[in-house]
């Protein structure tokens, strides 16, 4: 069984690349305007921007790793010797596809 706090930081990644992350980013922004406005100067619109541009990165990597496997479980499909064991080898932890990474190597 997979370590939940590690699941539950997979999931948050997978999270913050959606569109929606967005939005929460900007109706946090309305309501600390809305509630302190005198604190939202520009070190408050700077930790913004940092919080928005934190999303878009989250966003072109997980777009990339997307196509990228997308690709790569093509490739497995039509070849005839890969080890289909792989394909679905990234919907797992992190940890555990270095521990899979590992096993491969000493093989």
């Amino acid at each position: 069984m997979a370590n939940p706090v590690a699941k539950a930081l997979t999931q948050l990644g997978a999270l913050t690349a959606r569109p929606e992350a967005f939005l929460v980013v900007f109706a946090y922004t309305a309501l600390w305007g809305f509630i302190q406005p005198d604190t939202l100067d520009w070190h408050g619109a700077a930790t913004v921007a940092t919080w928005l541009m934190t999303l878009v990165i989250q966003r072109s990597e997980h777009r990339d790793t997307q196509a990228l496997h997308a690709k790569m479980d093509e490739l497995l499909r039509i070849h005839r010797d890969a080890d289909n064991e792989l394909a679905h080898l990234d919907e797992e932890e992190p940890e555990d596809v270095e521990r899979a990474r590992k096993a491969r190597d000493r093989e």
